[in-house]
């Protein structure tokens, strides 16, 4: 590969967007490097993967923001903050892991994020993939931090609200003038009985479907016992389908 590979995991709370992001680093991880990003606050990635990462970047980023005024942190906020992110990276043996945190408290953060996204860049250029699972919603998207995504996935699922997310979504990306290498939008948890009520809803808010993911009873079951997800055995129809996705993507290289 030339050069690697970003992709975002975009979705409402609860469609399944980190399962998807897992699965994808399973997949890639197949390929080459890979560096998986949560920047979700509620950090569910790293157990969807079966793993677990002690550090994070959010505890780090409000040090150094309450950091006392003439302090040396203070008149070089940029410079540890790079550093911090260097340190929160975690490597395992198919992928490494960074995770954003918990969420921000008050205040504006739009300068501090603003050189999040320029060290993940940075940092991610070393990999031949990197996935970020999103901040449920829109907020990603209002902050500029996908800025530079080649392949943004939008996941819903057969609900009105998991559509309109990802419609907004979307709508959002043109109005900010977010360019990217393309967007697919996936549903998820399809079933033959809620296929056709997907497919009318999908054509009534004007989205046009990539790729289908079966319902997968296992993933559910997964969760409640603690499980990663990446563990659904590869004959599973949401492993096919997921794998194709993966296919998809590589083909934009």
């Amino acid at each position: 590969m030339n050069k690697g590979l970003t992709i975002a995991v975009s979705g409402k709370g609860g469609v399944g967007k980190t399962f998807l992001a897992a699965m994808l680093i399973r997949r890639f991880s197949a390929y080459g490097s890979v560096l998986a990003i949560d920047a979700d606050p509620d950090s569910n990635l790293p157990e969807a993967l079966g793993v677990t990462v002690a550090k994070n970047v959010g505890g780090a980023r409000e040090a150094i923001l309450n950091a006392p005024a003439r302090s040396k942190v203070a008149s070089s906020k940029q410079e540890a903050l790079e550093l911090a992110l260097h340190e929160a990276i975690e490597e395992f043996p198919k992928f490494d892991v960074i995770a954003m945190g918990r969420s921000e408290g008050e205040g504006c953060y739009c300068a501090i994020n603003h050189v999040i996204r320029q060290v993940i860049d940075t940092r991610a250029r070393g990999y031949d993939f990197t996935v970020v699972d999103c901040h449920a919603g829109l907020e990603h998207l209002s902050r500029h931090t996908t800025r530079d995504v080649d392949i943004m996935l939008v996941v819903t699922d057969p609900t009105k609200n998991g559509m309109q997310t990802a419609k907004r979504i979307i709508e959002l990306s043109k109005e900010l003038l977010i360019e990217f290498g393309a967007i697919l939008v996936v549903a998820n948890r399809v079933t033959e009985e809620n296929k056709p009520l997907v497919d009318q809803m999908t054509q009534e808010n004007g989205l046009d479907i990539a790729a289908y993911i079966p319902y997968e009873p296992l993933v559910a079951q997964f969760d409640l016992l603690g499980k990663p997800v990446t563990e659904i055995p590869e004959n599973s129809p949401a492993f096919v389908a997921i794998d194709e996705i993966c296919r998809k993507i590589l083909s934009y290289t």
